[in-house]
């Protein structure tokens, strides 16, 4: 770990998970619920998403001990207040999946501009060093968002994908595994600290689809890059 790859990755982390509870946030305003716009929290200032554990320490912790090879965070979840939505359960799914959908955006839009940073370094050579940086950072845009997608939809109460699941469980049940969300916190700890087989297989299909982008994306690839990428 070199602080070169802090500095290529801090921005992208801030902008993914932002992003991702901005999209939280205008979704809900877009199913009727003003509660994010009205606590200022639909902004993309970072002061405002900023929180102190999920931005800051978990990464942080994250990035030194697995030297790279596994990074998640987040930022201060957007408040929404469902009951507020036209349709609850048809808004409950449209603002839980619209965080993951906007990182999927992210990261295929990172690699349509690692090709066209490429194109332009081609044909200007004084900028190409310079260009390769930002080429490093639309990789670990693709990286981090296919994992923030892939995490997101963990089942597990409350990240996303337990939005989604539980209308597929019978009511009671649903109960139940709503409640979870209240030991959630420790629960994704334990899965960090020992569930590394679980989490291999689960973000399979998310790499495995990073790796078919980067792989039609790295012909495009600047000579200076590889000193660059984690």
């Amino acid at each position: 770990m070199h602080i070169q790859d802090v500095l290529l990755f801090v921005p992208v982390l801030l902008f993914s998970v932002i992003a991702h509870e901005y999209a939280h946030g205008y979704a809900a305003l877009k199913q009727g619920d003003t509660t994010a716009l009205s606590l200022g929290r639909l902004t993309w200032n970072p002061i405002k998403h900023i929180d102190p554990f999920m931005t800051v320490l978990l990464p942080a912790l994250l990035f030194y001990t697995t030297k790279g090879a596994v990074v998640l965070g987040g930022a201060k979840p957007v408040p929404v207040n469902p009951r507020n939505y036209r349709n609850y359960k048809r808004g409950d799914i449209i603002v839980s999946l619209a965080g993951v959908a906007t990182n999927l955006t992210i990261a295929v839009a990172s690699m349509i501009l690692f090709v066209g940073i490429g194109l332009i370094g081609r044909t200007a050579a004084a900028a190409e060093p310079t260009l390769a940086i930002l080429q490093a950072m639309m990789f670990n845009a693709l990286r981090l968002n296919l994992v923030l997608v892939a995490f997101n939809l963990i089942p597990i109460p409350p990240l996303d994908g337990s939005h989604v699941v539980k209308y597929l469980l019978p009511l009671r049940l649903a109960v139940y595994y709503q409640q979870v969300g209240r030991y959630g916190l420790v629960v994704l700890i334990l899965l960090l600290g020992f569930g590394s087989r679980f989490l291999s297989l689960w973000m399979m299909p998310a790499l495995k689809f990073g790796g078919f982008l980067f792989g039609w994306a790295e012909p495009f690839s600047l000579p200076s890059l590889a000193q660059w990428l984690m």
